[in-house]
């Protein structure tokens, strides 16, 4: 979400950096425009740049502005020489600001948020495997990340999300395959490939209930 917050704002900042500076453009465009058609001469002077600056509605741009001849259509053309902080100032950043805004409030909601959390509920400890809920990884005691896969991260944190630390086969399946009528064969793979990695980075092990439960066991 953060992250979301953070690229919107830019993007909204740049979208409108980007359409001040067309504005600039057609503003020289049409002040050149109304300047060559009340000089009807092809010669630039004092009073031709000066027509000019009076024709732009933008008074930022009044005095930096040049107008010189385009080489290859041979018809004069108006060029700003203001600065990108002159065009930032003219776009609309308000919907950045908006943005900007939401990503900081954002940001100390969740600050506070894990600020206030209580300590049991930021980390569980069993059986020498820590599961830390913030940042969503098991640890083992000597801080060592566990590499899970996403389903046996999910199983994993369904059992410690437990407070007997075991779960019926029944919850298991309509957690993982609720649409599968029989979803005991894939299940027990699931298992069976957990079991090692559990049992070789912690004092767990995974106990079979008659093949109605799985649960947590220190062993």
């Amino acid at each position: 979400m953060l992250f979301t917050l953070i690229v919107s704002s830019c993007l909204a900042s740049i979208g409108s950096y980007k359409s001040a500076s067309l504005t600039v453009n057609r503003e020289m465009d049409r002040a050149l425009a109304m300047t060559m058609r009340e000089q009807k001469s092809n010669i630039i002077s004092q009073d031709t740049i000066r027509t000019f600056n009076r024709h732009l509605q933008i008074a930022e741009l009044r005095g930096k502005a040049t107008i010189a001849v385009d080489a290859r259509s041979r018809e004069f053309r108006a060029y700003a020489r203001c600065s990108e902080a002159t065009i930032f100032g003219l776009s609309d950043q308000k919907p950045a600001l908006a943005l900007c805004i939401a990503t900081l409030l954002w940001a100390l909601y969740a600050w506070h948020k894990r600020d206030n959390m209580p300590s049991d509920a930021t980390e569980s400890s069993f059986g020498g495997l820590h599961f830390d809920n913030v940042e969503g990884r098991f640890v083992t005691a000597d801080g060592t990340q566990i590499q899970l896969t996403p389903m046996q991260q999910r199983l994993m944190e369904m059992f410690f999300n437990s407070p007997s630390h075991s779960l019926t086969k029944a919850e298991i399946c309509d957690a993982f395959w609720p649409k599968k009528p029989d979803a005991s064969e894939t299940l027990y793979t699931l298992v069976r490939r957990l079991r090692p990695v559990v049992e070789q980075n912690s004092d767990i092990r995974i106990v079979s209930d008659r093949n109605k439960a799985y649960r947590l066991e220190v062993k």
